[in-house]
């Protein structure tokens, strides 16, 4: 990860987006970004010098756009816009999602369409780059026009108001600011449209959810192909010739990451007589994953180009035209965020049938609930079961948000994207799928125990196992574990990306 990430508003990666949201690197703004954004300033103080009316800089907001205020009353009116707009409910957002969030602001505005100080666009980095964090409740946006509330709830620190974590603890905005050595800003005009009315919230929750969307996927194909090795199952599924001749992208990938981490397995089988074909929970993994990693890769692509858009309102051009636009609408990213609630669902959910297939004595020809024992011992009975319940619940989370819409601001805002509501969607269902594919890597590693096969994996599976088996030991008795600190140690690996991290360094694993 980079150390230092230079902001232009046009070069912005996700793996940058990690960087800092992550890792907390540091950021600067690029020269020619500095000039965009004097440039645009300049605009708006002609516009308030000359009195003529422009939505935003003299004007009310929303369905007030009527109402003309003076210069006497800019600042306060900047001031009350970010009071009343405060209004989110609910748990703060995450540490990383804030930084994520403050990060895209600030590269937004950096593009020199929006009409706001270069002071205040530095206060806001200089923020993050202090580590102040504002208290952000994670519920309260329709995602248009953009994430009003809690993009409030971050500008109100960088005023003195509000709340915001320092060194981990949560203190009044002002206090946050002064023990970081920062001082309180006032807004000037148009500023507080432009520090709140985008899809930046929206955007930074579904970017974190895609990136882990992205190492889910490959780690799919690690839990499946361990679960063909304490199978016994059979390759020919995965030859490329089949692959090819349907030419999806993901399925392809999908295929060749299994041929490289069934390499020399000594477990897996060709056809034979009495066993032509495995259930599709084996044999159509290339099929099932592809879909969901073609799905995340579009995903991806739609986060690069929203996290290097200008999302405000209104849009102030080169040559001085201030056009009232709809740029801060959120469904642009609110069915791809969707989508990824669906290719993340579909992970977890055929994941969880695969731990089915290797608790099920019936499935498998293991011992019941792969332990010793069973019946004095219930092993991971119920490990398939907290799977289920967080398959269905995915289920749940992944009925689309964007095909919803409750008209607001008396019915100027007559359609709007609930995207908020689908990327903190996508991310929960990320994270339960991340659980359910760490129990099957888990119970296939102890059923591969079982097995007493461990020496004959193929080399990707094998050096998998190893790293579940530096964290986990082989489960023997009930009585020596509490399975879920088992559990919670394998789940460490896959949700911090240590165990994609290392594989990474030995294979390569395709995402298309």
């Amino acid at each position: 990860m980079s150390e230092k990430i230079i902001l232009d508003g046009n070069h912005l990666t996700l793996d940058e987006v990690i960087a800092v949201a992550r890792y907390d690197a540091q950021c600067e703004i690029a020269p020619e970004a500095s000039e965009a954004v004097k440039k645009s300033r300049q605009i708006v103080e002609d516009i308030q010098q000359s009195g003529e009316p422009a939505y935003g800089i003299n004007t009310g907001f929303g369905s007030l756009q009527k109402v003309s205020v003076s210069d006497e009353e800019t600042v306060q009116l900047q001031e009350n816009l970010i009071r009343t707009h405060s209004s989110g409910f609910g748990e703060p957002f995450p540490r990383d999602v804030v930084r994520a969030i403050m990060l895209i602001r600030v590269n937004s505005l950096l593009k020199g369409f929006s009409g706001i100080r270069l002071s205040t666009v530095e206060a806001l980095l200089a923020m993050l780059n202090s580590k102040v964090h504002p208290h952000i409740p994670e519920k309260g946006s329709l995602g248009a026009s953009g994430d009003l509330a809690p993009l409030s709830h971050m500008v109100l620190p960088l005023l003195g108001l509000g709340r915001a974590y320092y060194e981990g603890e949560l203190m009044s905005g002002q206090e946050a600011l002064n023990k970081a050595g920062l001082e309180a800003i006032k807004l000037a005009s148009k500023e507080g449209l432009a520090l709140i009315n985008g899809t930046t919230v929206l955007t930074a929750v579904g970017a974190l959810a895609t990136y882990d969307a992205i190492a889910l996927a490959k780690l799919s194909d690690v839990a499946g192909a361990l679960s063909i090795e304490a199978h016994g199952g059979l390759t020919d599924a995965f030859v490329p010739e089949i692959h090819e001749i349907r030419a999806q992208p993901g399925q392809i990938a999908t295929a060749k990451n299994m041929r490289t981490l069934l390499e020399d397995s000594k477990n897996t089988t060709k056809s034979e007589p009495g066993h032509v074909q495995d259930a599709y929970t084996l044999r159509c993994i290339p099929q099932i994953h592809g879909a969901s990693k073609d799905g995340v890769e579009y995903v991806r692509r739609k986060v690069e180009i929203e996290i290097n858009s200008v999302t405000d309102n209104p849009i102030i051009l080169p040559d001085g035209r201030v056009i009232s636009g709809g740029n801060f609408h959120g469904e642009p990213m609110a069915q791809p965020f969707d989508f990824l609630g669906i290719a993340a669902a579909e992970i977890g959910n055929v994941s969880e049938r695969r731990v089915e297939r290797l608790v099920n004595n019936q499935l498998s020809g293991l011992p019941s609930f792969l332990v010793k024992n069973p019946g004095l011992n219930s092993g991971f009975m119920i490990t398939q079961y907290a799977c289920a319940a967080l398959a269905s619940e995915n289920k749940v989370l992944a009925h689309p948000a964007s095909v919803d819409s409750i008209p607001s601001c008396e019915n100027q805002e007559d359609f709007v994207s609930m995207g908020t509501i689908a990327a903190r969607h996508a991310l929960d269902i990320v994270k339960n799928s991340q659980r359910i594919v760490a129990t099957e890597i888990m119970a296939a590693c102890q059923a591969i125990d079982l097995k007493e096969v461990e020496p004959s994996l193929g080399k990707g599976a094998r050096l998998v196992y190893d790293m579940v088996r530096q964290q986990a030991d082989f489960i023997e008795n009930d009585k020596d574990i509490e399975i879920y600190d088992e559990i919670n140690k394998v789940s460490k690996l896959v949700e911090d990306g240590s165990l994609i991290a290392e594989i990474d360094k030995v294979f390569t694993l395709e995402l298309v």
